[in-house]
């Protein structure tokens, strides 16, 4: 049985919860919450957005860059990412505090890899810190056993969050060519010093945990007492709850909700955190309680570009919820992993296969007119924006959103280190914004139904359906 977390319930004064409906106030008990004004969020639609952002806010930055993905790429758009990290470091030197957390499987897979990317940055601004996360469910014989790639299926650090000064961009996108030019996520600019505060304190408890990139493009520990794969497994797990969540409940408790009653906050966001590795479930735990208390007059788009939902999330949509669902996945031609190399060029039809098996349960269950699946196509674009809106069905204007890197699939719950916002609002320009986000990515849907499914061309291989039973734990 998965060991939830959450965290602890506090009484919160009836002002403060303005902003919400009744059916969300909750949320205020269980996650640090952070009142603004909804036109400190701009929500970027398009990759090369989110990548002339990050450009431009690395030549700005004053203070501080924190910048957590799960790599970073090796094409020439990265190396101009680092290359202008570089010359703002040379203009600032150590009155600018650059810090970038990583996956230490994915970040080191190759001969060029985000390592070799990074480790001139090191040798030249030495105040700079690199650090890379290793699961500690990789360890003993495991860790020599896999190769590179397939030692990724066991965990992985897969939060997404670029930090400047006083502003955040969450965001599901990594930092490598296909995200910066055709490869469609979702990024939202935040500006609230208080998040951008939380989630500097938070980046730095995960990199404490996480080993350290030094100038000979070595992996070093913070402490050999808890390494992630050397020291005692619990010792380890034990540290890094220690470290990790017990910043967030200190955080939670003592963050002041009291400027939500200031006359201009009419926004409120919500920051969770999924870290399996060290038995944290809280952001699937709270995304399973908003699907559920959605209303019958409501309408909720789920969109994902790996639609492996869990068991629970299948049966609140299908049996507990009384919403109306509109799920978005990638179409086969618009996965990442289409014609990859070896057993990998087999997901898409693995996914596939996985969405003809929840199709089959929304059938069986008749609900087949309350849920819908479609498939985003887009010649010559992949498809890997994750994330929910809720609206209402009398005007179908989005209220609330949740953004972030989980892909609401087993991995997400069950494996990689995820961090997701949820943003409840009454400012109507963001309300406008979030329909336009939902709506620019659902015109490019098209109906995925069992007849579709059934197509010839549709069909997983046989290799694919027999390897199925195992491999989707890790999907």
């Amino acid at each position: 049985m998965r060991h939830v977390v959450i965290a602890v319930e506090r009484s919160i004064e009836p002002h403060t919860s303005q902003v919400l409906p009744s059916s969300l106030n909750w949320l205020y008990n269980v996650a640090p919450s952070f009142g603004v004004n909804g036109d400190q969020i701009s929500i970027l639609q398009k990759p090369e957005d989110f990548y002339h952002t990050l450009l431009e806010q690395c030549k700005n930055a004053k203070r501080r860059i924190y910048i957590a993905s799960l790599y970073l790429g090796t094409g020439n758009l990265e190396k101009r990412l680092v290359d202008t990290l570089s010359a703002r470091l040379n203009e600032l030197g150590e009155r600018l505090q650059v810090n970038i957390l990583l996956d230490a499987n994915r970040g080191s897979r190759g001969l060029e890899n985000s390592r070799t990317m990074l480790t001139p940055l090191i040798k030249s601004y030495p105040h700079c810190r690199v650090s890379l996360f290793h699961t500690p469910a990789l360890r003993g014989p495991l860790r020599f056993l896999l190769p590179p790639r397939y030692n990724e299926l066991i965990g992985l650090q897969h939060i997404k969050l670029y930090l400047f000064d006083d502003s955040v961009i969450v965001s599901g996108a990594n930092l490598s060519h296909d995200y910066f030019t055709n490869r469609q996520d979702r990024y939202f600019f935040i500006t609230c010093p208080e998040l951008a505060d939380f989630y500097y304190g938070l980046l730095q408890r995960i990199s404490s945990i996480s080993l350290v990139l030094n100038k000979n493009d070595e992996l070093t520990p913070n402490s050999s007492q808890y390494h992630p794969f050397n020291s005692p497994k619990h010792i380890y797990i034990s540290e890094a709850k220690k470290q990790v969540w017990g910043y967030y409940q200190t955080e939670f408790e003592k963050i002041s909700v009291q400027n939500h009653s200031k006359s201009d906050v009419d926004t409120i966001i919500f920051p969770l955190l999924e870290l399996p590795p060290i038995g944290v479930h809280q952001d699937s735990t709270v995304t399973e309680r908003i699907l559920e208390c959605a209303a019958s007059d409501s309408v909720v788009n789920l969109t994902t570009g790996y639609f492996n939902l869990t068991d629970s999330y299948r049966c609140i949509i299908l049996g507990k919820s009384q919403a109306k669902f509109n799920i978005l996945v990638a179409h086969p031609s618009a996965n990442g992993f289409l014609k990859a190399a070896g057993p990998a060029g087999g997901i898409p039809s693995a996914y596939t296969s996985l969405a003809t098996s929840f199709l089959s349960w929304t059938n069986r269950l008749g609900q087949t007119d309350r849920v819908s699946v479609l498939e985003y196509q887009r010649p010559g674009w992949t498809f890997h924006a994750k994330g929910l809106w809720q609206s209402f069905c009398n005007n179908q204007i989005p209220f609330l959103t949740v953004i972030g890197s989980s892909n609401f699939g087993v991995r997400s719950v069950n494996r990689d280190l995820e961090s997701q916002v949820v943003i409840v609002t009454e400012n109507e320009k963001l309300k406008s914004s979030l329909l336009e986000e939902q709506k620019r990515l659902y015109d490019l849907g098209t109906p995925f139904t069992l007849e579709v499914a059934s197509l010839p061309e549709r069909k997983p291989p046989f290799w694919v359906r027999t390897l199925m039973w195992f491999f989707k734990k890790f999907l």
